[in-house]
């Protein structure tokens, strides 16, 4: 079982390590978020979703941010995972994910309940949730993403 800190953020990027953790999906560790603990919500998501190539911000009893996490896991990717449940500005985040979607489900007018998590950012990019992971992966376009956000090397 993956330890957590307070921030509810693991990431495999090496440069903000602070600690190690053992995980039985993959080697990835928790990173110290003392440099923008100061920073608004907004300042948080776009610090994180810039300084790595893969972000999700998840829900650890989300059973569809599960689903997005091991698709990733699966590839070879190590995301940098915050858990909005465990990060202290969580729900502050979850709002601001919440506003980048809904000029997508309102476009595209569906019917079902719009729900900000699993949210995936690639390459600094907002790629969607779920549904788009999905469809990116079957379509063959997920792993060329990958590829060019350097989440990827093969």
């Amino acid at each position: 079982m993956v330890a957590k800190l307070q921030t509810g953020i693991r990431s495999n990027n090496k440069m903000s390590i602070m600690d190690q953790t053992d995980s039985s999906q993959s080697n990835h560790h928790m990173i110290n978020i003392c440099s923008i603990d100061n920073m608004n919500p907004y300042e948080v998501v776009s610090q994180l979703v810039s300084g790595n190539a893969v972000v999700i911000f998840s829900v650890s009893s989300c059973c569809m941010c599960t689903v997005a996490k091991r698709l990733l896991f699966g590839l070879g990717v190590g995301p940098t995972i915050v858990e909005l449940d465990h990060h202290p500005a969580g729900s502050e985040i979850k709002d601001i994910l919440f506003q980048l979607i809904l000029p997508a489900a309102v476009a595209t007018t569906t019917n079902h309940l719009v729900q900000p998590v699993p949210a995936v950012f690639v390459g600094g990019k907002f790629l969607g949730g779920i549904e788009t992971l999905m469809a990116c992966h079957i379509n063959g376009t997920l792993v060329p993403l990958l590829k060019e956000a350097g989440a990827l090397w093969l």
